[in-house]
């Protein structure tokens, strides 16, 4: 065999080689969201710890916020799967989860094990008063929301002129809905939107420590409610017929993910499909990420070799 022959064979399986190379590799990188809500990223984060961990995959982390455009680049294949999805932020499941009489084009995965239960919500004081802190109630029969009309003098800010402030939902996105339903209970307040949960909750923090009065969108599981005294205004019962003029529903929160990705990674999918978080453990890494301030990625994989039992669990 000439000389010649032999280089050209040669780079020809060395191309080869490097080909093999390159397709195992691109199996083992996966596109991901990245979370726009703490819980969220947590969530998103444990997996990811594990897979990388115990199957060798690495991560594109996008970032995008949650709604309808998230579920169109999963549905296109541009983003692979999400760790936590709150089913009542999201009416446009019903396009495409089977489950919800949708076309099926995505697939729910499995539960995360995370409760959600959201709402609006005051600092105690303002009902009650504070005589340590020499605040006194400024709206002491408030229960519902309704009741907000005879207090909203009370409640007032720049922003909202003559009516009522309400501290809304942070993002748009979420599709909460805070405004219409204020107008359709007939509710003299405006929604105050601020752009991200981390600015939603400074505010909070804020205006509690000042002792000012505010109502204000929350949801558990949160530290907000360890750090302060809250008490919630009620809303109506969850009505499907007639929200968003109600309260959510209680979120059942899920996986879910394009087809294509769950049929080329079944390996990923058993994962994802073990994988549980009560709303305490991930309470306890939210705490230590918005209070404390550390390093997401830190806090997860301080939690994740502190239970190692927990995570274990979730594989094969």
């Amino acid at each position: 065999m000439s000389l010649k022959l032999r280089r050209v064979l040669a780079a020809l399986a060395l191309s080869t080689s490097m080909g093999v190379l390159s397709s195992a590799l691109a199996d083992k990188r996966l596109t991901v969201v990245e979370g726009d809500w703490t819980g969220g990223l947590v969530t998103e984060r444990t997996i990811q710890y594990v897979l990388a961990k115990e199957l060798g995959y690495q991560f594109k982390q996008v970032t995008i916020a949650t709604g309808p455009g998230l579920w169109e680049a999963i549905r296109a294949g541009d983003i692979d799967f999400n760790s936590e999805t709150w089913p009542s932020y999201n009416p446009i499941k019903s396009e495409y989860l089977a489950e919800y009489g949708g076309d099926g084009s995505l697939k729910i995965i499995a539960e995360t094990g995370i409760i959600g239960a959201s709402g609006y919500w005051t600092p105690r004081y303002v009902i009650e008063g504070d005589a340590s802190r020499g605040i006194e109630a400024v709206a002491p029969n408030l229960k519902t929301v309704q009741d907000l009309n005879q207090y909203k003098d009370a409640f007032k800010s720049l922003e909202s002129g003559d009516r009522g402030n309400l501290i809304g939902c942070p993002v748009v996105a979420w599709g909460c809905e805070d405004q219409a339903r204020l107008d359709l209970l007939g509710v003299d307040f405006q929604a105050q939107i601020l752009g991200s949960d981390t600015a939603h909750f400074a505010e909070l923090v804020a205006k509690h420590k000042r002792g000012e009065p505010f109502v204000a969108y929350a949801w558990t599981p949160h530290w907000i409610f360890a750090a302060l005294d809250l008490v919630e205004v009620k809303l109506p019962v969850y009505d499907e017929a007639k929200w968003p003029a109600t309260n959510w529903p209680k979120d059942i929160t899920f996986k879910f993910g394009n087809p294509e990705f769950m049929n080329d990674h079944p390996d990923v999918v058993k994962i994802l499909q073990k994988h549980r978080l009560t709303n305490d453990q991930q309470a306890v890494m939210i705490y230590e990420i918005d209070v404390n301030k550390r390093d997401p990625d830190e806090v997860v994989a301080e939690w994740m070799e502190a239970n190692e039992s927990v995570w274990r669990a979730w594989l094969p």
